[in-house]
């Protein structure tokens, strides 16, 4: 019974250590494996009790990050105690010498993992000195990590709202980014607008690689939502490139910078777990164009153009309902902002 224990200690904080390792440091790793599946049944439960309450689902990333810090430290704490049991006589009581329960056992790995001194428990001789000393170690490095990771998951919450609010303060729509910086011949300044957004878009790509607990951060106003502002961002690109003729377009490469910026984010949602649409949402509003004075392209030659990118659209509808959105403009989203 004592190698069971001893076994199933340390297969306990194998898993839990390369799981926190995993999450913090490994920066293309994004989450653990253990993480990663926590972070999707917790976001599945609070959408389920959630329902059509924005405040409740915004409580939903700081849950899931505190639930995976609760797990680390369970099964850390749990591990440590279960190894202990798997040595006999590892632990003898200074003021009692009768035999050690479970529950002394936890409170002496307890106050060895959080550092607290010496309690009324003390290691045997040799290697189970050797042993609390890594006990107190794990427990040094977990607070270590935890708390430098929460501080950079909060810096990156920040930025991607900040980048959200960016493109909602250009317009609520795909086209009135586009009618904004028309001045009647060409898109003025736009190309300095798609390559300041492509660079916030980068960086939250980054972000969303390195901390995937982002997914679950979510904003009761959806001008600071950025599944929503992706696809808004997204549908102007649409327009821009496939909508307009090339003589207008202007900036052809922070055009292609930005499209690829907004297809590489999407790369990060498999980490997510979201899932395309069934079906791609409405083609974006190119009439709208037409009734702002901005040349566009025929109806037949767009509606090709946006038939080809069909699976990134269909993506792109996929994040918006998984953030319990509308598609921008009102169509084939899920429930309301």
């Amino acid at each position: 019974m004592e190698a069971t224990y001893l076994v199933l200690g340390v297969l306990v904080l194998t898993v839990v250590t390369a799981d926190l390792l995993w999450t913090t440091l490994w920066v293309e790793g994004g989450a653990g494996p253990l993480t990663t599946r926590l972070m999707s049944w917790t976001w599945k439960a609070i959408r389920a009790v959630a329902a059509d309450r924005p405040r409740v689902l915004s409580l939903a990333g700081p849950l899931v990050l505190v639930a995976s810090l609760a797990t680390w430290i369970a099964l850390l704490w749990a591990g440590w105690t279960v190894l202990f049991a798997g040595g006999e006589n590892a632990l003898f009581d200074t003021r009692d010498a009768g035999p050690i329960s479970w529950v002394e056992r936890f409170y002496f790995v307890g106050y060895s993992v959080f550092t607290m001194g010496n309690g009324d428990f003390t290691p045997r001789d040799g290697v189970w000195q050797v042993v609390t000393a890594l006990t107190t170690g794990s427990g040094m490095l977990f607070v270590t990590l935890s708390v430098t990771y929460v501080l950079s998951v909060l810096g990156a919450v920040t930025q991607k709202r900040a980048f959200a609010s960016g493109i909602s303060g250009l317009g609520d729509r795909s086209t009135d980014i586009l009618e904004t910086s028309w001045d009647g011949d060409e898109f003025r300044g736009l190309g300095v607008t798609l390559n300041a957004l492509s660079s916030e878009l980068d960086t939250l790509v980054s972000n969303h690689k390195a901390y995937p607990v982002l997914h679950y951060f979510y904003s009761p106003q959806a001008s600071r939502a950025p599944a929503r502002s992706i696809a808004v961002f997204d549908e102007a690109l649409t327009l821009l490139r496939f909508g307009v003729p090339e003589r207008h377009r202007r900036a052809p490469l922070a055009l292609a910078g930005a499209r690829s910026s907004v297809q590489s984010y999407l790369d990060t949602l498999d980490s997510a777990f979201v899932e395309p649409a069934d079906q791609a949402p409405p083609d974006p509003e190119i009439s709208a164009l037409r009734d702002a004075g901005i040349p566009t392209v025929s109806d037949q030659e767009f509606r090709r153009s946006v038939d080809a990118l069909d699976d990134r659209r269909r993506m792109l509808l996929g994040l918006v309902t998984s953030d319990e959105r509308q598609w921008p403009g009102g169509a084939s989203g899920s429930s309301s902002d």
